[in-house]
């Protein structure tokens, strides 16, 4: 039962990544050397901003916001626009369409992201005896998180490789990479203001 647990957690988290591959254009293109290059690039910046969160943050001692903290959790975050620019220009062959580049970037970025985040919980925690749904939630955050990454790899795309992008969307396109980079400050801002406790909501109901 664990072993078919294991299984079963397993083709949820991984599967669609195959999936993917085979049922789009990319396999007739042989994108998977794009999708393996823009794997290593991804673990290699998740290294950097591991690094950099390591010595410019402090740990902190409460739960509360801190502004000057997570406006620099934000531009650590750049690293990925900076790792998405440089997948998208410097690692994709000239011989396959735009459409074709992103897919393959989004595709190695996600597999990357799931084999560091996810493997490791998946293999020590779904052999466990007792039957538990975090491990099935898992697959499905994959699942999510595939298509934000597929997502975010096709805005970056209409950012740097699309030249005849209409001027009207131009401002849209970066207010949108933006709001992503700048989201989880956003959501840990939304948790301190809802917490009675928290020095940020006392300040402004004071205010």
């Amino acid at each position: 039962m664990t072993v078919f647990h294991l299984f079963n957690c397993a083709i949820l988290t991984f599967g669609p990544h195959a999936v993917y591959y085979s049922a789009t254009p990319l396999s007739e293109y042989d994108t998977v050397g794009t999708s393996v290059k823009a794997a290593i690039v991804y673990l290699g910046t998740a290294l950097v901003k591991l690094i950099c969160l390591a010595t410019f943050l402090k740990v902190p001692e409460n739960d509360n916001f801190d502004p000057y903290q997570e406006l620099l959790k934000a531009l650590i975050g750049f690293i990925d626009v900076a790792r998405l620019y440089f997948a998208l220009t410097q690692l994709t062959r000239r011989n396959i369409s735009q459409n074709h580049k992103f897919q393959a970037v989004g595709l190695g970025w996600e597999f990357a992201d799931s084999i560091l985040h996810r493997l490791a919980p998946l293999w020590v925690g779904a052999r466990g005896l007792e039957f538990t749904w975090e491990y099935i939630f898992q697959g499905v955050e994959a699942n999510a998180n595939l298509v934000l990454n597929l997502s975010l790899a096709a805005l970056g795309s209409l950012m740097w490789l699309r030249k005849n992008k209409p001027r009207t969307l131009i401002p849209i396109i970066y207010a949108c990479a933006g709001v992503l980079a700048t989201m989880p400050s956003f959501t840990r801002w939304r948790t301190a203001l809802r917490r009675p406790d928290s020095s940020c909501a006392a300040a402004i109901s004071g205010s």
